[in-house]
């Protein structure tokens, strides 16, 4: 079993995040920074809940231009936010009939704005990002705001959070190294706890006992698929289909571990499998190979994209039809940029992506695949271990 690497991160880390995203603040003219979501939230303070789950309560970080963040959360939330590093922690008692932490929001804004000099504040704007308040009290905070000076503006933060976010430390990196590890043993051992005639039920089931027995935290995601020599959708949960002589089962799951995932899936054949379902297998194996290739600093994701989707169709893909083949990976399931082919997005050294080339070869029979990968300078390191080019099979 592997050892898993230290929970939490240092001081020292959450100072660098901050110092990167105040550079970027100012090289865009942002005064102040409002994050209102869970992933953002824990990535700048390192507060950690399972409390998300529950959309009765708003929590909100302000990030001024100089010093330290403030959070502005509910008071059952403050013992858990407290740490070295955030000591500013302005609290109510939440939910509140009329005034769920706007007021105490307005005055962190407008004290942040005033020393700042600007009027500029920096909210999440962009594609595969929300604001997590209601929208009546978003507009009070706006009107509020204006009130006090009819010059405040709003500026679309998006870039400068993802491209932080985007490349990960050596600290980041080695807990999903931990959790991707750790879920490939299971993978491995899986024709120990599935077998012809068992419903999908019990092997979702199974196959999340032996992830949690093996050492992640949650199995925060299970999908898969099963079907005669293919399958036909791979987002399904458990319909109570039994595993048959001739199915495929595919499992794609985000187990995670201190916060972050891994994000991948594996393919296995029960009884007579026939020589296209497995010819197939390879070609899509083929096709994460020639993604793994291009995977290097400097080329873009639209070329990781066409590299594989070469490999597809050489082999008789009858279309590319779910929009992608990977995408970044971290505190959250799926993370920006993603493989597609108009995706012009740098590849960098400390990113942590998946390639997930998935071919349909007949129809309602596709094959998927899916790794995880950090950029490195020469290339990338796998941090799932890799599948096998050979589809397995239990007779």
């Amino acid at each position: 079993m592997t050892t898993p690497p230290v929970r939490g991160f240092s001081t020292e880390e959450f100072e660098n995040r901050l110092a990167n995203i105040q550079m970027a603040m100012a090289g865009d003219g942002i005064g102040v920074l409002l994050l209102t979501t869970e992933h953002d939230i824990y990535y700048f303070t390192g507060f950690l809940s399972q409390f998300w789950q529950s959309p009765t309560r708003p929590w909100f970080v302000v990030i001024p231009s100089e010093g330290k963040p403030i959070a502005v959360i509910p008071e059952i939330g403050v013992q858990s936010m407290k740490s070295e590093f955030m000591t500013d922690i302005r609290s109510w008692s939440s939910p509140h009939e009329t005034d769920d932490g706007v007021s105490l929001l307005n005055q962190a804004l407008t004290e942040c704005l005033k020393a700042s000099g600007s009027n500029v504040l920096g909210l999440n704007k962009g594609r595969e990002t929300h604001i997590r308040m209601p929208l009546g009290d978003f507009e009070t905070v706006m009107w509020n705001l204006k009130s006090s000076d009819p010059n405040i503006a709003i500026k679309d933060a998006t870039s400068i959070i993802r491209d932080i976010r985007m490349i990960k430390s050596e600290a980041e990196i080695n807990k999903v190294r931990y959790v991707a590890s750790t879920v490939s043993g299971v993978f491995e051992n899986l024709f120990d706890f599935a077998d012809i005639g068992m419903t999908d039920a019990e092997l979702f089931k199974n196959f999340k006992l032996e992830c949690l027995k093996a050492g992640v935290d949650n199995v925060s995601y299970l999908v898969g698929g099963a079907g005669q020599q293919g399958y036909d959708d791979v987002i399904a949960p458990p319909a109570g289909r039994k595993l048959r002589s001739g199915d495929i089962l595919m499992f794609d799951t985000g187990c995670t571990f201190d916060g972050y995932y891994c994000d991948f899936d594996r393919n296995y054949g029960f009884g007579a499998i026939n020589d296209t379902a497995k010819r197939i297998h390879n070609a899509v194996w083929q096709a994460t190979e020639a993604g793994l290739a291009m995977a290097k600093p400097g080329n873009s994701c639209a070329q990781v994209f066409r590299a594989m989707d070469e490999v597809l169709k050489k082999n008789g893909a009858l279309g590319e039809s779910v929009g992608r083949y990977g995408h970044g990976l971290g505190i959250q399931l799926t993370e920006p940029p993603s493989f597609t082919a108009w995706e012009q997005d740098i590849l960098r050294e400390g990113m942590i992506m998946t390639l997930e080339p998935g071919m349909i070869y007949a129809p309602g029979r596709m094959i998927l695949h899916e790794e995880n990968l950090v950029i490195r300078k020469n290339g990338p390191e796998l941090l799932s271990r890799r599948a096998p080019a050979e589809l397995p099979v239990k007779l």
